[in-house]
């Protein structure tokens, strides 16, 4: 928060150079955070401010994905930025208060920080969307984006403050208890539904998916490329915060809503994308397919589904940096959204067509790339558990997904180019994309 307020600062004083000042103190910032999680350097109580903020391995894990996966996604952005023209300190600033919003709901013990981690989190997204301010697309994905995202929160204050009124607390540890003593209380399964609500719409489960190819489309790279990396953890963490902590008690019966949630996902999520001519709506189809996936390693209720379902929310952040770090990479000069403009890229720039190829491969579930292993987990959870159709319906959806990120490395590999002016990245994107391939690639031999 501290260093968000002073990127903020500096970059009104910065002059001329505000964009690389503020991308030089985000950066610190963020490596900076990384370096304190991990090294113990400051030693955090488990809990804060009577239980509201919780430090435990969960939060841990998750908190150091955030903060690696945000400094490859501006150094991802940062060419882009500048060469469209919009390379000002707000895109920093804004991303490193969504940041700051993903630590807290990460880290919440109460329902009044969950709330106050996923507004932040929302708010920031919703300006970011609106940061090309002379894009008519992007004006209005943001105004679909914020009018979707309130009415979704809205739904969700309402079905927190039934929780408060039943339990007369908003520790979610007091919710539980709640929860596990009076499974079959009328208003306390009304809440669950509107708590349902708020989390398909944050994590982009059908029929709450609709904000996600229209944001992905009309934002800008830069910002998609942020959209779609770490908000999934921060959504991934808002179901386990919410529905395995506080409802746990409810198992039985947000599973059962999930399962529809999860099917019509891998449903909807990989057949629209097939009729997608834009990358960026395609790879926001193909999100609310992943989501349907993840949902199924919450499905199974154990602590290996649990497990399996952070894997892949880990694993899919990873993999949607990289594919939308190689879109922000290829729009430097002008938007490269369509499909045909990724033909014949491998004559273009064979290094970065590779790159592609590896996470086209990783979505699709290739072996012997990450992804793979990620859907493996998963099905493995979902069988342990006797929901042998589940992971039928999930395998048979993944087939048909597979068709379409095939077909972006079939027009790079087997397509002419539309034009033979080579396709550069800068030193700093191209380094983290190549960590980020191997990376995709490297855990997939060595799961």
């Amino acid at each position: 928060a501290a260093m968000a307020c002073v990127v903020l600062v500096a970059d009104v004083y910065a002059g001329g150079g505000r964009g690389t000042v503020a991308y030089l103190l985000a950066q610190l910032a963020l490596l900076g955070g990384v370096w304190l999680l991990l090294s113990g350097a400051v030693p955090a109580p488990e809990a804060l401010f009577g239980g509201a903020f919780l430090r435990d391995p969960l939060a841990d894990v998750l908190k150091a994905a955030v903060l690696v996966l945000t400094v490859a996604v501006f150094a991802y952005a940062r060419g882009y930025l500048q060469g469209r023209g919009l390379d000002r300190g707000e895109y920093y600033v804004l991303g490193l208060f969504g940041v700051l919003g993903t630590m807290v709901l990460i880290s919440a013990g109460s329902l009044l920080t969950l709330y106050l981690g996923l507004e932040l989190l929302a708010l920031s997204l919703y300006a970011m969307v609106a940061l090309h301010r002379d894009s008519l697309e992007a004006s209005e994905a943001a105004m679909k984006y914020f009018v979707l995202g309130a009415l979704a929160s809205g739904m969700m204050l309402y079905g927190i403050s039934l929780l408060y009124g039943v339990t007369g607390s908003l520790a979610l540890d007091v919710v539980a208890r709640a929860a596990a003593a009076d499974a079959s209380d009328p208003v306390m399964l009304l809440a669950l539904a509107f708590v349902i609500v708020g989390v398909a719409f944050k994590l982009g489960a059908v029929p709450f998916h609709m904000w996600i190819p229209d944001v992905y489309h009309g934002a800008p790279a830069a910002v998609a490329l942020y959209v779609g990396a770490a908000p999934k953890i921060a959504g991934f963490a808002l179901a386990m915060r919410l529905l395995v902590e506080g409802l746990g008690g409810l198992q039985a019966e947000w599973a059962d809503m999930l399962v529809v949630l999860a099917v019509l996902s891998l449903a909807i999520g990989n057949v629209v994308a097939i009729a997608q001519t834009n990358i960026k709506r395609m790879l926001g189809y193909s999100t609310i397919s992943h989501i349907g996936f993840l949902l199924l390693g919450l499905i199974a209720g154990t602590r290996d589904g649990y497990g399996a379902a952070m894997f892949y929310a880990l694993t899919y952040a990873l993999m949607a940096a990289g594919a939308f770090g190689v879109v922000a990479i290829m729009s430097r000069r002008s938007e490269a959204e369509r499909l045909d403009d990724y033909r014949g890229l491998n004559a273009r720039n064979p290094w970065l067509a590779f790159m592609m190829l590896i996470l086209m491969f990783s979505m699709a579930g290739v072996p012997p790339t990450v992804g793979f292993y990620a859907k493996l987990t998963v099905l493995k959870a979902v069988i342990d558990v006797g929901a042998l159709w589940l992971a039928v319906v999930a395998v048979a959806f993944s087939i048909v997904g597979a068709f379409y990120y095939l077909r972006v490395v079939k027009l790079m590999y087997f397509d002419e180019p539309p034009e033979e002016t080579a396709v550069r990245a800068g030193l700093q994107a191209g380094a983290v994309l190549s960590a980020n391939g191997l990376a995709v690639l490297g855990l997939g031999l060595l799961p």
